[in-house]
């Protein structure tokens, strides 16, 4: 028998839910602004006592309404953000459960792709999925099994928003850890993702390709070219061919990207003699030298001229063209210090490095191993 307390709370709850289902767009919109003011950080508990044990009721009539119109963008914000106080609560695993049953993984999905679409709301979308990623390995599996690499991948590619693009970053990183099924999945997305168009995209699939290489191992053949484009993605040669491109400066970001990916191919290099052979013949030591021309960022630089010294010192054949290509002069100061070589070259050994024409094309001599150099910090 229920006490005259219990009662009341439940006649508050039926009334709660009376008054939703009968309200108007906006007046739920309202309702569900003060839902978010007054629960945002509660716990599963907590919502309970807050909706007398029938918490997920109203969940329920939040997913529905979600599902019907979030084609359309109406008051999507605020029921994703509502959602989230569910998905976010300390001890509230059913609510999850709840969610996934009716389909939400593949509407968070669905909701990246649509262009008409808010970019805040769909960076709302992001959040929800890192929860769903961060309750467990089954649950980054469930997000991957709906092609959602694909559609976070693409949505990274065309968002305009490096805050959006940082959170879809985090995502995916999230589902390159402790997800052994579809590791590779995320890997070879992120690989795709490097011949983009946007500079802060490409930086951080490079960011995180360094973390999640490590954890698949062998690297995959396509990556040889993707991080090759992003290295030379700023056509130095070009711009002393053109003097018109030095008008505007390019977006630090491009720089930032450049340096990483002169890192990433260090990286790649010595964990394989195959593949650094491949990218001595698809020209990488021209773009390392180009990229140890660029003055207008010291720490790509700097991370050209470390990589640029563990092919000199590994491959004999570099060693010649990059001696030839240099003058001896040059090539003893690089040889003396490469990570400080940036700071002790003049005008006329800049040019000399950014419009280097080094070209080694067919097969390699047999490398001579030396000793692998120490890890470098971060390139930011």
């Amino acid at each position: 028998m229920t006490s005259t307390k219990e009662q009341a709370a439940i006649s508050r709850l039926m009334g709660f839910l009376q008054e939703w289902d009968n309200a108007s767009k906006a007046a739920r919109s309202h309702m569900l602004d003060n839902f978010i003011k007054a629960n945002q950080g509660k716990t599963g508990p907590e919502l309970e006592l807050e909706f007398s044990q029938g918490a997920s009721l109203f969940l329920a009539r939040l997913t529905s309404w979600l599902r019907l119109t979030y084609m359309y963008g109406i008051y999507l914000d605020q029921q994703l953000k509502s959602i989230g106080i569910f998905l976010s609560a300390a001890s509230s695993h059913r609510y999850l459960i709840e969610f996934l049953e009716v389909g939400g993984v593949l509407t968070l999905l669905e909701i990246l792709g649509l262009k008409q679409l808010k970019e805040e709301d769909k960076r709302e979308s992001i959040k929800l999925l890192q929860l769903v990623a961060n309750a467990g390995r089954k649950y980054k599996e469930l997000i991957c099994e709906s092609y959602g690499v694909r559609s976070i991948a693409e949505f990274l590619a065309n968002s305009k928003s490096e805050e959006t693009q940082e959170q879809v970053q985090i995502l995916l990183d999230s589902l390159g850890h402790g997800n052994p099924k579809y590791q590779n999945q995320v890997y070879k997305g992120l690989i795709a993702l490097l011949p983009c168009t946007s500079p802060k995209a490409q930086q951080l699939s490079l960011q995180t390709l360094r973390t999640v290489q490590a954890i698949v191992g062998a690297a995959h053949p396509g990556i040889v070219d993707a991080v090759l484009g992003v290295l030379s993605s700023m056509h130095l040669e070009v711009q002393y061919e053109d003097p018109a491109t030095l008008q505007l400066p390019e977006p630090l970001s491009v720089y930032i990207q450049q340096a990483a990916a002169a890192k990433a191919i260090g990286v790649l290099a010595k964990d394989s003699t195959k593949l650094a052979e491949e990218m001595i013949q698809l020209r990488v030591v021209h773009g390392l030298m180009c990229a140890m021309g660029n003055q207008d960022h010291t720490t790509c630089q700097r991370q050209a001229s470390i990589t640029l010294e563990y092919f000199v010192r590994t491959f004999p054949m570099v060693e010649q063209h990059v001696r030839k290509a240099t003058g001896e002069t040059l090539f003893q100061l690089f040889m003396r210090d490469a990570k400080t070589l940036y700071m002790n070259m003049d005008a006329i050994q800049v040019d000399i490095l950014a419009s280097n024409k080094v070209n080694i094309p067919g097969s390699l001599a047999s490398p001579e191993r030396m000793p692998p150099m120490e890890e470098e910090g971060s390139t930011e």
